[in-house]
C-alpha cells in the first residue's frame, strides 16, 4: 500500500512552498512558467498512477489530455454550455475513454501494451486534426477563464490562475493517494507484481486496470481543461505522441511510482527546458543526456536517489526520536 514517509512529506512541504512562493513573487514570465509546471504535474500524476502502480506504460495520456480540452472548448463555445459544466463534462468523457482504452488493451503487457495505446492517441490526434468542426490544423480558441467573481477571485489575472491551479492539482493528487489506498489500488498492485495470482485468486483483472485508467484519463482531462484556460487556444498538437512521451521522460526523471518524484520531474523538466532553450535550440538533446545519466546511476529518478541517499538515514533519526519519547514516557508513568 502506498504511504507517506517522512522524506515525502518533507518534498511535499518544499515543492508546495516553493509554488507559493513563486506565486507571489514572480514576474509576469515567472508565473506563467509555475502555471506550466503545475499543469504538466497533474498530467504526470495521472501518468505515474497508471504506469508507476499498475505497470501499464501509456503513451495515449497526452491524447486524453488533448480530447479533454477539445471536449471543454467545443461544448462551451459551440455547444453554449457553461464553462464549469462544460469543464464537466470534458472530464467525464475523458475519464470514459480512459476507461475504454484500459478495458481494451487490458491483455496487453510491455510493448504491446505501449504500442496499442500509442494506436490511440495517433487515432485521436488524426480525428482532431481532419475535423474541419473542430478547426482542423488551425486549432480552436477557447471561451475565457472560469468566473470566480462570486468568491472576489479574478482568474484573468496570473497569479489567481496560478493559485487555482496549485490548488487543483493538491487535490488532484489526494485523489490519487486515495485510490492507491483503496481496495482498488491494493488491487491494482497486486496485479502489477503478480498478474497470474491475482486471477487465480478470482480478481477481475481488466477490470481493475480499466477502472484505474478511467481515473487517470479523468486527471489528464482536468489538465487539458487548465491547459485550454492557461492559453485560450488549442490546437491537434495537444494530442501529439511527443506530448505523452514528453510526461513519460518527466515520470521517469522524477521517480516512477512515487508520486512525489513526478511532481520532482516536472519542476526539473519545464525549467530545464526553459533555460536551455535560451541558450541552444538542441535542448532536447541535453535533456536527453540527463535522462540517460538518470537511468545509468540505477536510481528511480531524482527523488528515487534522494530517497536511497538520504530514506535510511531519516528513519533511523524518526526512530531513534519515537524511542526516547517512548522511554521519557515510561520514566514518567513509573
Amino acid at each position: 500500500m502506498f504511504r507517506h514517509t517522512p522524506l515525502r512529506y518533507a518534498a511535499l512541504i518544499i515543492l508546495f512552498s516553493g509554488a507559493v512562493f513563486t506565486a507571489f513573487t514572480a514576474g509576469y514570465f515567472g508565473m506563467e512558467i509555475l502555471t506550466e509546471i503545475l499543469i504538466l504535474a497533474i498530467l504526470v500524476l495521472a501518468l505515474d498512477l497508471v504506469a508507476g502502480f499498475g505497470g501499464m506504460v501509456s503513451l495515449a495520456h497526452g491524447a486524453l489530455m488533448g480530447l479533454g480540452a477539445y471536449a471543454f472548448v467545443a461544448l462551451a463555445t459551440k455547444g453554449g454550455l457553461d464553462p464549469w459544466v462544460a469543464a464537466s463534462a470534458a472530464i467525464a468523457i475523458t475519464a470514459g475513454t480512459g476507461w475504454i482504452i484500459g478495458a481494451i488493451c487490458a491483455r496487453s503487457h510491455g510493448i504491446y501494451f505501449i504500442m496499442a495505446t500509442l494506436a490511440f492517441g495517433q487515432m485521436g490526434y488524426s480525428f482532431f486534426f481532419e475535423r474541419p468542426f473542430f478547426g482542423g490544423d488551425d486549432g480552436m480558441v477557447g471561451p475565457g477563464r472560469f468566473d470566480l467573481s462570486f468568491i472576489g477571485v479574478d482568474l484573468n489575472d496570473g497569479r489567481s490562475f496560478a493559485l487555482f491551479s496549485l490548488a487543483l492539482l493538491g487535490l488532484v493528487y489526494l485523489i490519487a493517494v486515495a485510490t492507491l489506498r483503496s481496495g482498488l489500488g491494493r488491487s491494482l498492485t497486486g496485479v502489477m507484481h503478480n498478474e497470474k495470482r491475482m486471477r487465480a485468486l478470482g480478481l477481475t483483472v481488466w477490470r481493475v486496470k480499466a477502472d484505474v485508467f478511467g481515473i487517470s484519463g479523468a486527471m489528464a482531462g482536468l489538465a487539458g481543461v487548465l491547459a485550454a484556460q492557461h492559453i485560450l487556444f488549442i490546437s491537434p498538437n495537444l494530442l501529439h505522441w511527443t506530448v505523452s512521451g514528453e510526461a513519460l521522460v518527466v515520470v521517469i526523471l522524477g521517480g516512477l511510482g512515487t508520486l512525489v518524484g513526478p511532481l520532482i520531474g516536472a519542476v526539473a523538466f519545464v525549467v530545464l527546458k526553459h533555460e536551455l532553450s535560451h541558450v541552444t535550440t538542441y535542448w532536447h538533446l541535453i535533456v536527453g543526456l540527463v535522462l540517460i545519466a538518470v537511468v545509468m546511476s540505477r536510481a528511480n529518478g531524482i527523488f528515487g536517489f534522494i530517497e536511497a541517499r538520504f530514506g535510511p538515514k531519516t528513519d533511523r533519526v524518526i526512530q531513534s526520536i519515537q524511542t526516547r519519547e517512548d522511554a521519557e514516557e515510561a520514566v514518567k508513568d513509573a
